[in-house]
């Protein structure tokens, strides 16, 4: 297997996805990277001559591209290779403007890959049922991103944050997102977090932050906060349920699946009251009780690393045979 995804090398890749690939050698599968640092379409068109190269060089059997513009890299380049493309959500659903509404252009290349899948793929993974409205087609595995269980895991919140230099009798509303991507609407979350009357609650920014970093972040939280207009299946939720983190989020991607009933976790609308009112009650509960059982939610939905690898296995074998 050759994965086929953006970054300057190896380190420089999505997390999630080098996580993906390294569950996936741990069950035998021969695969390697192939990293594209080049910006925009052309930049991905450009980069298809070096990975043609590379094909001729090297046997490889199915080119596993993630994102769109990753894929029409894979397909520029391919020869009797088969292809298998995971869509993470914008590719698919389109991009946020600042005030919510999906801009012209990200349709555009939306409904490029939707054509592009259904003609010249030989395999694609969609992360929520909303993607699966757009792809309506046979050979699509609504397959979530897994959780690594052996590095999310529970910590005690006090011990969590005095390693991270915060002050244990403040409460802590976590945004582990990178607040200038307009689709996670980050004003949202500082509007929200302000308009909450107690003084003490801080609304803490995490970004760029090595994925061995993330546990601390999510164990020293009360809760966590995930204000996005639209989202695949997104990774911070289900980090934070394995450390058993409450949970406040608007109802994107597979978000409301994935929380189920789970206690301190709550979904709210677009509003600002009701993003605070959510989050009043998930600091009350995080007072209350400390932490929940989100990580026998994802257990119980085999979102582990490891089940899921399995899963995307099976799909090989159907592609290979």
């Amino acid at each position: 297997m050759l994965f086929i995804c953006s970054g300057k090398d190896i380190l420089g890749i999505s997390p999630f996805i080098r996580s993906q690939g390294e569950s996936l050698k741990k069950l035998g599968v021969e695969l390697d990277y192939f990293t594209i640092d080049r910006h925009g379409i052309l930049g991905y068109l450009r980069f298809s001559v070096r990975l043609r190269k590379h094909l001729k060089a090297n046997e490889v059997d199915i080119l596993h591209a993630h994102y769109g513009m990753s894929a029409w890299a894979a397909l520029m380049a391919r020869r009797k290779e088969k292809i298998v493309v995971s869509f993470m959500g914008d590719d698919i659903v389109g991009s946020n403007k600042p005030d919510g509404s999906v801009t012209k252009t990200s349709l555009l290349f939306a409904r490029f890959n939707s054509f592009l899948a259904r003609k010249f793929y030989d395999h694609v993974i969609i992360k929520s049922q909303e993607m699966r409205g757009r792809l309506r087609m046979p050979h699509v595995s609504l397959i979530p991103n897994g959780v690594d269980l052996g590095r999310f895991k529970p910590a005690k919140k006090v011990d969590s944050k005095a390693n991270l230099g915060i002050d244990p009798r403040a409460k802590i509303v976590v945004f582990a997102s990178d607040p200038r991507r307009l689709e996670k609407n980050y004003p949202l979350a500082q509007n929200a977090v302000a308009s909450l009357k107690e003084k003490e609650v801080i609304l803490l920014t995490v970004s760029q932050q090595p994925p061995e970093s993330m546990p601390a972040y999510y164990n020293a939280a009360d809760v966590l906060l995930l204000t996005s207009f639209h989202e695949g299946s997104p990774n911070v939720i289900k980090e934070a349920m394995a450390c058993n983190c409450p949970v406040v989020a608007t109802p994107v991607g597979d978000v409301e699946w994935i929380l189920g009933k789970t206690e301190g976790c709550y979904i709210t609308s677009f509003a600002i009251v009701d993003v605070a009112e959510k989050l009043a009650r998930a600091l009350d509960f995080s007072e209350e009780h400390d932490r929940n059982r989100g990580r026998g939610r994802i257990i119980e939905l085999g979102l582990d690393a490891e089940d899921v690898a399995r899963r995307i296995i099976e799909v090989y074998r159907r592609v290979a045979s």
